[in-house]
């Protein structure tokens, strides 16, 4: 028997197990948003700002539960810790979630020390805002929660290790500066799932999460 046609065999024995070890779709690369002042903003904060995307805010708590150890961990690891709900993903149902208005996204929610907010919404970009017609300009989701945020745009947080990945936590109250897309149109959708951390976590603050800003920005 040939070396080739045993190397043959061989690789035809590997392969479902190659096809069962398939990883998962890598998160999308991360866009750096412009350092130069917009063309435009809309204040997502404000009734009217976010009525023009259609956005409807809902907001959960999320909560730290009891897993199963990953496969490979240390003997002595008996259990783990995940957070539930997973409402980042994409499809994840929130037609349960209350509804809060615009202006509450700076409400202070949480009993305070380690805790985990949600926040989630479907933004559509409109034709116009005001005179700013919006085809053809690179629009950016800017986000300061207090403490810190992760932002997960259409089930995905846009990341590369070992790079700047502005929707991953940026620090201490700093800003996640998004960019939804290079050149938005009309009727374009995004939904936008925003985890708000109280922190340092560590330290367990005996303080709240809230907005202190939420915006589009749109750059020409």
């Amino acid at each position: 028997m040939s070396k080739i046609y045993l190397a043959m065999l061989t690789l035809c024995a590997m392969l479902p197990a190659a096809v069962a070890q398939t990883p998962a779709p890598a998160a999308p690369a991360p866009m750096m948003p412009p350092s130069l002042p917009p063309a435009f903003v809309v204040d997502l904060m404000a009734a009217q700002g976010s009525a023009a995307f259609g956005a409807q805010w809902k907001t959960m708590e999320a909560k730290i539960i009891n897993t199963k150890p990953i496969p490979d961990a240390l003997p002595q690891y008996k259990t783990a810790y995940d957070i539930e709900p997973h409402a980042g993903e994409s499809g994840f149902d929130d037609s349960k979630w209350p509804t809060i208005e615009a202006k509450d996204l700076a409400a202070r929610r949480s009993g305070g020390h380690v805790a985990f907010i949600w926040y989630r919404t479907n933004l559509t970009i409109p034709a116009k805002v005001g005179d700013f017609e919006t085809a053809g300009a690179k629009a950016v989701l800017t986000v300061l929660v207090d403490d810190y945020a992760e932002v997960w745009i259409n089930g995905q947080i846009p990341r590369r290790a070992g790079y700047p990945s502005p929707a991953t936590i940026q620090g201490f109250n700093m800003p996640n500066r998004v960019v939804l897309a290079e050149a938005v149109k009309p009727g374009d959708k995004f939904q936008v799932a925003i985890f708000g951390i109280n922190g340092p976590i560590s330290a367990a603050p005996a303080n709240t999460v809230w907005f202190r800003e939420a915006k589009v920005e749109f750059y020409r």
